[in-house]
């Protein structure tokens, strides 16, 4: 308190300075008062100076009012104009000053924060979604001020805790300028234009080896080398014997810059902007999916004090939900897509989860819609229907209420997929054609497009359950679909193509029409590949193995089951017992035939799916054939 007393005495005695040298006739310029305002106001008062200013102006203007001497109300009349002028140059000084503002008013609360809460004060500092977040300079003012804050605590703790997360954020900003000549180098080493995060485990064209090769943190390197090998980052976590706040920083800020740096890389592609937006997408969510299950092995990393247990777990929640906010406020972020799109398998299997638990902490907003849309349409891909339908109603309301039309009706065209799904065919018309007539009334063509696709698939299924055998009652479910495709084709949508092909072919293999079901299977297929969508393509593969079988064609069937098996089950979608249900029929009916086509068509699936998938094979079908 005396501290605060002393500065505000002196703040007085500043003001009174300049009032009396103007008087005096002293003060040449306002460019000599704004330099007496930078020597003297210290960084992180300026609301202790406004005060004392502004408590002299009130005392002068009622000087003015109230003196009755001419040559009192002169001098008042002159110490207001004075007083003007340092309010003037003043607001300069702040203008001037705003940035380094803001770093001391951080670092005011980090140092005023409990102990548990520092670190959640440091990562809203650097929220990419705040209009003030700190860039790189900031942030090394940051951590110096943070260093002399603490060498004035007298508390040991707070001062090893300020001095810790000073040392991350200096190592952070470090390992960075290491890293960004190396950001995208390893994109040219992949070749044949093969970009995302999916090179050779461990190989030198994998982005976390490159990344990994320029640091000396052993933390980052640590984390990098296994993600390089496609090990669960979660487990990584867990088994962690001992980690610094100061580590954590510096993995914090690599990773930030990291992502930040790729996705605005892939942004720029504009010699395909397409591309580009789809690369940007994987890198959100790979990110995204890294911090989730940091925060899952963080909060079981028991060899960790509870106290590092909690902040590390509750702040990787935290750096999720940033990334996803700021991918949500994105003009490609997917609204029909899932969230399989350039990932090793072995990182697909629980993404939902990873995703979900910091979803739990997000207040009503239109960020948290287009976020749980995502999840809900990822969620239907792996079976989870109930949940799925649960998200997207969740996502409706929310959308429907912050008036983000296209969100809305992307969770009808969700919701209505998911009865599909369901065989609940009558509400899945009833959400198509709600999706329908508000595209059209909105003019969300990419809705409509998807609306149309899924009124003719829940029409089809529809008529079959009704037993109608007569092609007339297929005709206008077949030709919403035809539609629906059109427009896709149109806006060159490719995911909304892929979806309208796959369920023109799946209604081709409903109305007995394998050959016409090939077509449209394979074109989808391709489709699917270009938008990255592993769902429908093993959806795809899995009926065109429908239709090969009805042709009699067994090796194609193998081939086109083995790969829809595999993919369906990598990105852990019940529908994996589709073409595996299909796989031991042919087992059956072939005998040592089925094994002697398996090993003629390795080369072709090992193409596909290397050497390991291909292993797996078997391993599959034996898990259809006995469930545990």
């Amino acid at each position: 308190m005396s501290d605060a007393l002393s500065l505000h005495d002196r703040y007085l005695q500043l003001i009174d300075q300049i009032v009396q040298m103007t008087l005096k006739g002293n003060i040449r310029s306002k460019e000599q008062v704004y330099q007496m305002l930078v020597e003297r106001v210290s960084a992180g008062t300026g609301e202790l100076f406004e005060r004392c200013l502004q408590g002299e102006v009130d005392r002068v203007q009622a000087w003015v009012d109230t003196a009755t001497d001419e040559f009192k109300q002169a001098k008042a009349t002159r110490s207001r104009r004075a007083l003007q002028t340092i309010q003037g140059e003043w607001e300069r000084w702040q203008q001037q000053n705003q940035a380094t503002e803001a770093i001391a008013l951080v670092a005011r609360k980090i140092t005023a924060a409990d102990s548990a809460q520092r670190l959640a004060e440091f990562l809203q500092a650097i929220d990419p979604n705040r209009s003030q977040c700190l860039n790189t300079s900031q942030l090394k003012q940051l951590a110096t001020l943070l260093q002399q804050q603490g060498d004035t605590l007298d508390d040991s703790d707070g001062q090893q805790a300020l001095h810790h997360l000073a040392a991350g954020i200096h190592q952070g900003l470090a390992s960075w300028e290491r890293l960004q000549g190396h950001l995208v180098s390893w994109i040219y080493d992949q070749g044949q234009g093969q970009i995302g995060f999916t090179g050779s485990p461990g190989g030198q064209n994998n982005p976390w080896t490159v990344w990994a090769q320029q640091l000396t943190s052993p933390l980052p390197i640590q984390l990098f080398r296994a993600l390089s090998l496609n090990e669960p980052i979660s487990e990584f976590a867990a088994a962690l014997p001992a980690l610094e706040v100061s580590a954590w920083v510096e993995l914090v800020l690599i990773l930030q810059y990291l992502q930040q740096g790729l996705v605005a890389w892939f942004d720029r592609l504009v010699y395909d902007a397409k591309v580009g937006a789809k690369l940007s997408i994987s890198t959100f969510l790979a990110f995204s999916i890294i911090w989730s299950q940091l925060a899952r092995g963080f909060a079981q990393a028991t060899a960790l004090n509870s106290r590092h247990r909690s902040q590390f777990s509750d702040g990787a929640s935290q750096l999720t939900l940033q990334i996803l906010r700021l991918f949500s406020q994105r003009p490609y972020f997917p609204l029909y897509g899932g969230v399989y799109a350039s990932f090793p398998g072995s990182q697909l299997r629980s993404i939902v989860n990873y995703l979900d638990e910091p979803l739990k902490r997000v207040e009503g907003t239109q960020e948290k819609a287009r976020i749980l849309t995502l999840i809900g349409s990822s969620e239907r891909a792996q079976g989870q229907l109930e949940r799925a339908k649960e998200l997207h109603e969740i996502a409706r309301e929310i959308a429907a209420e912050a008036g983000d039309r296209a969100c809305e009706i992307a969770n009808f065209n969700h919701l209505s997929r998911t009865c599909v799904a369901q065989k609940n065919y009558a509400e899945a018309i009833n959400y198509s054609q709600r999706a329908l007539i508000l595209s059209r009334q909105t003019g969300d063509r990419l809705g409509e497009a998807n609306a149309l696709v899924n009124l003719g698939y829940s029409e089809v299924f529809q008529a079959q359950r009704m037993e109608q055998s007569e092609p007339e009652s297929y005709e206008l479910a077949v030709n919403y679909l035809e539609q629906g495709l059109n427009l896709a084709e149109q806006l060159g949508d490719r995911q909304s193509q892929a979806l309208a092909l796959n369920s023109l072919g799946i209604a081709q293999v409903v109305l007995e029409q394998p050959q016409a079901a090939i077509e449209y299977l394979t074109n989808g297929l391709k489709s699917a590949q270009v938008a990255g969508d592993l769902y429908l393509q093993g959806l795809n593969l899995a009926y065109l193995a429908e239709a090969y079988y009805r042709l009699q064609n067994a090796n194609r069937a193998i081939l086109t089951g083995c790969l829809g098996m595999y993919f369906l089950d990598t990105i852990a979608s019940r529908d994996w017992r589709q073409p595996a249900g299909l796989l031991t029929i042919l087992q059956g009916q072939l005998g040592e035939s089925f094994d002697t086509t398996l090993t003629q068509l390795r080369p072709e699936l090992i193409a596909a799916i290397g050497v390991d998938g291909y292993d797996h094979l078997p391993t599959l079908i034996e898990r259809y054939r006995n469930p545990e």
